[in-house]
């Protein structure tokens, strides 16, 4: 047990750490008191929304605890970037990885053995080997840190079994303090991850997770790639951004429409091959203005702060992986856009992927809950910030968020319970009288009385519902469809998605439920943007902001010579304030919060002789030296090359649909 006394000494030790190595002047939200506590050997479990400094929280009790912090990192391919950023502040890390030769690994064992790292990366897989477990138990382990724990989760939206194997950290090193992290989690989901990772008496951690900077706007689908080109042309012309597709073949088709209009655009999913990949995620984080147009095996763990729009094409299957997904806009708190566009195919594909999952009833009803709270988000026609907010348990400010479609153009809301009556009576006229069963379009167009060869083909028009429905026009009708099947007030089934009541249909066709419906905003009528409030970029004059573009310069400069992401170099919130500030000394450069001393020891001069037209302002960093003594060692450890293959660690990356 420690004592009180001894607090006092890690939290200043904590502060130093924070305000030397990493630059920040101070901590943000939780991020003290999680530090405090872990470094004082507790058991933490944190919810903390991306970008919000999740990777501090383990960062420093690992610097301030004797011994090495083991990070459980998801993505061997991002572990390469992970320890760059760190060795740029002169923190001593590396990886243990399937990627490596034996050289490499032995090379880091022995740094490890030696207590010569301050952190080391590893795959949860890996952790399930022996050599690796005797590995750890050769050296001092000052903390074990779980990074996207919700991969622990079976009910989750991205389940990686290996996870279900970290209980035996408890199990084999019960003295070791373990952390636990996710951007993303229920009550039902945090109760999973304690359980099965046995941090059932872990103090647990919730931040907020609003994220004020990204404006939330789901659109109804008309020509999808279209409205995803005008939103690119008009909003974030040159921006970084993802765009999520379903399946592999619409993320080609889809790339390859952008590259066709001019718009930068990369693919990624697990189709392609690894070095494929690998180019294009390295791409994707090193250069300004590229687009990733990608499935959902990309994303987790990317650190790029300047993604400025996350886009999704297709449904997200729930809350959960939205808000993981959307979360990675805007991680430097600047103004970004999260965009939706839904439609009826949406619901429709979506019900079939659950009807014919190979999981059991409860799995399919797991997976229908999570949809329904998705189809939710899309219908409200209250806030979206709001309803999200509220599906995580937290409650909002208010109830008008200002920055959501919603909250900015506001929906009519009708009552569409007459339209549902005719529609949910078509179906049953169709299934009783002709006993025939058909999707969407065709009932549709009984209801507008349309004179086509399939209504002549099956003597459709003879029904007493024929015409009845002409005050909708089609797309209108289609959202009345979408509603129904979003409420579970009608159903699809079979290979061609034919349409059926259920049991709840009998209840709006009596008039006993009331059916709710949500009028689209005019498409011509685009939300504003508005600059988020915690945005900590500093304003800058016109001549200022030429010194901001000059700084980019040089820092694409060092970046493309180190062949890392130009972020790990500096952020552009702290390209701003250096811009801002217009510092003459190294002394007034190491005032700027995001300036290190690792980084003033590094690239110091070299920002001044950038400022003031110096001799030298190109990249000049020193070779990487595989071995550093000091806590703090030289700043010179730097990798340059490329990262490995995109993969996971002896696992294919979560399937993507056909």
């Amino acid at each position: 047990m420690t004592s009180a006394s001894q607090v006092p000494a890690r939290d200043s030790a904590a502060v130093d750490v924070l305000n030397r190595v990493f630059g920040y002047p101070s901590f943000r939200g939780q991020q003290h008191e999680i530090i405090e506590h872990v470094a004082g050997g507790g058991d933490a479990l944190v919810l903390m929304p991306t970008g919000g400094g999740k990777s501090l929280c383990y960062q420093i009790p690992a610097l301030v605890r004797p011994g090495t912090g083991v990070v459980v990192s998801p993505l061997i391919a991002l572990m390469q970037d992970q320890v760059d950023a760190l060795r740029t502040l002169g923190v001593r890390a590396n990886f243990l990885n399937s990627a490596q030769d034996y050289d490499e690994r032995r090379l880091v064992e022995a740094e490890f053995v030696n207590g010569d790292l301050d952190l080391l990366y590893v795959a949860p897989e890996g952790l399930g080997v022996a050599a690796t477990q005797r590995l750890l138990d050769r050296g001092k382990i000052s903390l074990f840190a779980i990074d996207e724990a919700h991969c622990v989760s079976q009910w989750g939206h991205d389940f990686r079994p290996d996870y279900l194997g970290l209980s035996m950290l408890h199990e084999r090193w019960p003295d070791v303090p373990r952390i636990a992290l996710t951007a993303t989690a229920t009550s039902a989901t945090r109760d999973e991850i304690a359980t099965r990772l046995q941090l059932t008496d872990a103090r647990h951690f919730t931040a907020s997770f609003d994220r004020p900077n990204i404006q939330y706007r789901i659109v109804p689908k008309n020509e999808p790639r279209k409205q995803l080109l005008e939103l690119l042309r008009t909003e974030h012309p040159g921006d970084s951004g993802i765009v999520y597709c379903l399946s592999r073949a619409s993320v080609e088709r889809t790339a390859e429409f952008l590259q066709q209009n001019g718009v930068n655009a990369l693919p990624y999913h697990a189709g392609l091959d690894n070095r494929v990949r690998a180019a294009n995620q390295s791409r994707f984080l090193r250069e300004d203005g590229l687009v990733m147009v990608a499935t959902i095996a990309f994303g987790m763990g990317i650190d790029k702060p300047d993604v400025r729009f996350v886009a999704h094409l297709d449904l997200p299957k729930s809350v959960e992986g939205y808000y993981q997904e959307t979360g990675r806009a805007g991680r430097d708190g600047q103004p970004s856009t999260a965009w939706l566009a839904y439609g009826l195919q949406d619901v429709v594909q979506q019900r079939k992927m659950i009807d014919s999952s190979d999981g059991d009833l409860a799995h399919r009803r797991n997976a229908g809950r999570h949809l329904d709270a998705m189809l939710a988000l899309c219908e409200t026609v209250t806030c979206r910030r709001s309803q999200l907010l509220n599906y995580f348990g937290q409650v909002p400010a208010g109830e008008n968020c200002g920055n959501c479609d919603t909250c900015l153009v506001p929906p009519e809301s009708w009552d569409g319970t007459v339209p549902a009556q005719k529609l949910l009576s078509t179906v049953l006229r169709l299934q009783r009288e002709r006993g025939q069963k058909f999707g969407a379009g065709q009932s549709i167009d009984i209801l507008l009385g349309k004179e086509t060869d399939k209504i002549q083909r099956f003597r459709h028009h003879e029904l007493s519902v024929f015409g009845i429905g002409k005050e909708l026009r089609d797309a209108e009708w289609r959202g009345v469809v979408r509603k129904l099947l979003a409420e579970g007030l009608l159903a699809v089934e079979g290979e061609y998605s034919t349409l059926v009541l259920t049991d709840a249909s009998a209840d709006v066709l009596r008039g006993r439920t009331k059916v709710m419906m949500r009028r689209e905003a005019p498409a011509k009528v685009k939300a504003p943007r508005q600059r988020a409030a915690a945005a900590p970029a500093a304003d800058l004059s016109p001549a200022d902001a030429s010194t901001f573009e000059r700084l980019r310069t040089w820092r694409a400069s060092v970046a493309k010579e180190q062949g890392m992401p130009a972020y790990v170099i500096f952020h552009d919130a702290t390209l701003r304030a250096i811009a801002a500030l217009n510092p003459k000394t190294l002394g007034e450069l190491g005032t700027v919060s995001g300036v290190g001393q690792g980084k003033l020891t590094k690239f110091g001069q070299q920002v001044l002789d950038t400022l003031h037209d110096g001799p030298s302002s190109g990249p000049s960093v020193p070779a990487p030296s595989p071995g550093v003594s000091s806590r703090f060692g030289d700043s010179d450890h730097i990798f340059d090359e490329e990262p490995p293959d995109v993969d996971y660690d002896h696992e294919p990356p979560p399937p993507d649909y056909e």
